[in-house]
């Protein structure tokens, strides 16, 4: 498993709010269509990305070239709870409140996410391993 947000932090040595905070959205999202590329055509590999990365259709290519997009689905509730510790997480909005930005968010992407899907997995009530088992069976058939 490689995290995209993780291999952008460890070459560029800084963190992703900093990234965000001295260059911008547009100069980070290029980034991750760089580390895209680096890794989308490694095989046996499970590349977990920030949720932005499927706003540009270039990334969504080219994650399929090579493989399946998951797409991992949950409520609100729930992404919050997952999240409310993350001090990596820069706020994408800066003037709503924490709830509100993941409901704001989700009403964007989740078209972006729809059509990006090879398959869709709920995970709210689910454990990691059954999570990993779900996606498994769906890659092994």
């Amino acid at each position: 498993v490689i995290s995209t947000d993780a291999e952008i932090v460890k070459e560029t040595g800084q963190s992703i709010p900093l990234i965000v905070e001295q260059f911008g959205w547009d100069h980070f999202r290029g980034l991750e269509t760089q580390m895209c590329q680096k890794v989308a055509g490694r095989d046996n590999l499970i590349i977990d990305t920030g949720g932005g990365l499927i706003l540009k259709e270039e990334n969504v290519r080219i994650l399929k070239e090579n493989g399946n997009i998951f797409w991992l689905t949950a409520e609100v509730s729930t992404i919050a709870s997952r999240i409310a510790g993350d001090t990596q997480r820069p706020s994408l909005s800066g003037t709503k409140s924490f709830v509100e930005e993941i409901e704001g968010i989700l009403e964007i992407r989740r078209p972006h996410y729809q059509a990006a899907a090879d398959h869709v997995i709920p995970t709210d009530q689910a454990s990691p391993e059954r999570i990993a088992d779900a996606i498994l069976s769906r890659i092994s058939t």
